[in-house]
């Protein structure tokens, strides 16, 4: 494997690092700032991924359109040092606001997946698309086997350490690709800087427009915002309903990171040769299904340990969506796509943490009706079966491929 290809699949996988090494002590830490009880720290950790998602909706397509202008590899460089910085600014931050203004900066930069995507799109054949995507996926997933592992590790030292660690990962990232990341966009891929495009509401107005495009995007904004309730819920849940300690939930977060990596990583490739991308969207969405339900319903923590590399099998959604669209696009449109849809998943982070984090809190409150602390995971699994409905309904009039290139209607 090439070593440019080598740095971006590092750069995703320090990038689900460093969201992964600060999951675990998330609770603790904004208790630590601010005081109150797990349902308002659960509260008060929807704000904080709202607000890193707003910025990412609203500087996710201006990031892409950049990179379409004036290449991957400056995009990537700055996005990783910024980064750095702005974990910095979190470890020392002794107030519930500094933490807010650490989520702005590192929701504006957080641009290494999508163009990361890009970069991968840049370099793949159309009938490999899928599959690339699914290794970009394995990196994001192997982030989160080391993330919340080290971070659950680290949490014993202080609710700070994870912070410093993924500053000084994203730091040595950033000299990596310094040296052995290429450009790939050239003049015949370069398009022009345009503001009209280069914000959320002007690129879905031009993407709607392209052929099948628009209804791909509300099923991939659906499928977003009812997986967001792992990163929004998951530590609350496992808290208030077993129990667990930070560094449990760093090993059931890296036991679901190792599942999601192999399955995007080797068995995607298998997967789509047999059903295609379509059929493997269908498939997704069926066993997310089932999955949250049972999330849900468990009542033992040894159970919902060994649940979680099932949570994993419906990981071929994401790559499958991916690859469908990347080749109703132009290659020149590639950055763009990958904005659009970092802004889309921004949106889905924006909406769902508040919604699932409320739900919690609704239903876990002392003195609550009716205790249900899995009621996010519900209302997930009735997201999904409404995301599979509109991807039906869009399969009749849209055409996939599947890897081998052949037309699947």
């Amino acid at each position: 494997m090439k070593l440019p290809v080598v740095f971006i699949l590092f750069t995703v996988m320090l990038d689900a690092m460093g969201i992964g090494l600060i999951v675990p002590v998330m609770p603790d830490l904004i208790q630590e700032v601010r005081g109150g009880n797990i349902g308002s720290a659960a509260l008060w950790g929807g704000v904080l991924s709202t607000i890193f998602a707003l910025m990412q909706f609203l500087f996710g397509p201006v990031i892409g359109a950049l990179s379409d202008r004036f290449g991957r590899r400056p995009v990537l460089l700055i996005s990783l040092v910024v980064m750095a910085a702005d974990y910095l600014v979190m470890a020392v931050a002794g107030s519930i606001w500094l933490l807010l203004a650490g989520r702005v900066v590192g929701g504006i930069t957080a641009a290494t997946q999508s163009t990361a995507n890009a970069y991968m799109a840049d370099i793949s054949k159309p009938a490999q698309k899928a599959a690339n995507f699914g290794l970009i996926g394995a990196a994001f997933g192997m982030g989160f086997v080391f993330g919340p592992l080290i971070g659950g590790v680290l949490a014993e030292y202080g609710t700070r350490a994870p912070f410093y660690a993924a500053a000084g990962l994203a730091a040595l990232n950033a000299v990596f690709g310094y040296f052995v990341l290429k450009e790939t966009v050239d003049d015949r891929i370069r398009r022009p800087f345009e503001w009209r495009r280069a914000n959320p509401f002007g690129l879905f107005k031009y993407l709607a427009r392209l052929p099948g495009l628009g209804p791909l995007l509300v099923v991939f904004f659906i499928y977003q915002v009812a997986f967001t309730v792992y990163p929004a819920i998951w530590s609350f849940y496992t808290l208030e309903r077993f129990d667990w300690s930070p560094g449990m939930r760093g090993l059931s977060l890296g036991l679901f990171g190792i599942s999601m990596a192999i399955v995007q990583g080797v068995l995607i490739r298998p997967i789509l040769r047999t059903i295609g991308e379509r059929g493997s969207v269908i498939y997704g969405h069926v066993a997310d299904v089932g999955v949250f339900l049972l999330i849900g319903f468990t009542s033992s923590g040894f159970w919902l340990l060994m649940l979680t590399p099932l949570a994993a099998l419906p990981a071929v959604i994401t790559p499958a969506l991916q690859g469908i669209m990347s080749k109703a696009v132009d290659d020149n449109q590639q950055g763009e796509l990958q904005g659009a849809l970092t802004s889309v998943s921004a949106l889905a982070m924006i909406i769902s943490p508040m919604i699932m984090t409320y739900v919690f809190y609704a239903f876990t409150e002392p003195g609550t009706p009716v205790y249900m602390p899995g009621a996010s995971f519900y209302l997930s699994a009735i997201l999904m079966a409404v995301g599979l409905m509109v991807f039906l309904r869009v399969g009749k009039i849209a055409v996939s491929r599947d890897v081998t290139g052949d037309q699947r209607p």
